[in-house]
């Protein structure tokens, strides 16, 4: 298939687009800039790449032009933020493409009632994020349902990978907090510290798009949730991580208010964010449907990613090291 993926450097394209090169697809990369994937792999060198502001010829109304005049068989949405946005595309899509594949969010669900949230809860988002990605997934469906372009939403969690800073135990981009854990030093946490992440590593995320790329009499029409089987709470993951350095957890908790005046004012609005929708979803629809079977657990994922923190000195451990996996 000829195959475009919009924002292809990222987090999952970084890991999807070699697994298409590998499945024999022509691929083409859309990107803002000269950006490079957060690993090298030599599939990258049978890939295209173009340059493409999405922000200013959304607004031009190009971008969608754009992308249908690749008249690929499918197209691989990593970066649509609004209904608009989205609306824009399948627009100039519909008849130039057969299958288009958006990468949601499982922030379209908001505050959670029943744990593990299925993919047909009730619906309470909040924040621009999470309304605007839920009212992109609600368009992009009805018209694939409409007889439009045939669409598939897949909402993965918090992607954790080598490269970047993963959602630490305290619900924010901190990486300190890690080094906290590892030199054994006191770490307050937010309320009892059980408020739960449920972390995924991108390879498992773009192994779900594979799947659903390669399946769209299964896929098409529908949203999945991409996550790893169980979700962390706060207070067992900085436990684990502590562990991973040999030390016990010197944890100390504090309701929400007392605890952000302790952090920048930044990170305590990431925490907010995180265990305001305190992630914990349900997988079953993915694995049934399209057989998805993530191969990384949650904390897997974030040693993965702390291992590479660690080795790029990003982490001060105080020299402690981390143990082997």
């Amino acid at each position: 298939m000829r195959v475009v993926v919009i924002g292809g450097t990222g987090h999952v394209g970084s890991y999807l687009v070699p697994r298409l090169v590998r499945r024999g697809h022509d691929v083409t990369v859309v990107t803002r800039g000269p950006s490079e994937p957060y690993h090298p792999d030599a599939a990258w060198d049978e890939v295209k790449r173009v340059h493409a502001d999405r922000s200013a010829e959304d607004a031009a109304g190009t971008f969608g032009a754009r992308i249908a005049g690749f008249g690929a068989d499918a197209v691989v949405d990593m970066v649509c933020f609004t209904p608009d946005s989205a609306r824009a595309l399948t627009e100039a899509l519909r008849g130039a493409t057969g299958h288009l594949l958006h990468c949601g969010t499982v922030w379209v669900h908001g505050v959670p009632t029943e744990v593990p949230v299925t993919e047909d809860a009730p619906r309470r988002p909040f924040g621009d994020y999470g309304v605007h990605k839920a009212a992109a997934e609600s368009y992009l469906l009805g018209q694939s349902l409409a007889g439009g372009v045939p669409t598939t939403v897949l909402h993965p969690g918090h992607i954790s990978g080598p490269g970047w800073v993963p959602v630490n135990p305290a619900g924010n981009l901190d990486p300190d907090v890690f080094g906290m854990l590892a030199r054994g030093e006191e770490l307050w946490l937010p309320n009892s510290g059980l408020e739960t992440l449920h972390h995924v590593h991108a390879d498992d995320v773009a192994q779900s798009f594979e799947l659903a790329l390669h399946d769209p009499a299964a896929s098409v029409g529908r949203a999945f949730h991409i996550c790893s089987e169980r979700a962390l709470t706060l207070r067992g993951y900085a436990e684990a991580v502590a562990g991973w350095f040999g030390r016990p957890a010197m944890l100390h908790f504090a309701p929400f208010e007392q605890w952000a005046a302790g952090v920048s004012g930044q990170e305590a609005g990431r925490t907010y964010e995180h265990i305001a929708r305190s992630t914990n979803v349900s997988i079953d629809r993915a694995r049934r449907v399209l057989g998805y079977a993530p191969r990384h657990t949650s904390l897997q994922a974030v040693r993965e990613a702390l291992a590479w923190l660690v080795a790029a000195g990003r982490i001060d451990t105080g020299g402690r090291p981390l143990s082997p996996a």
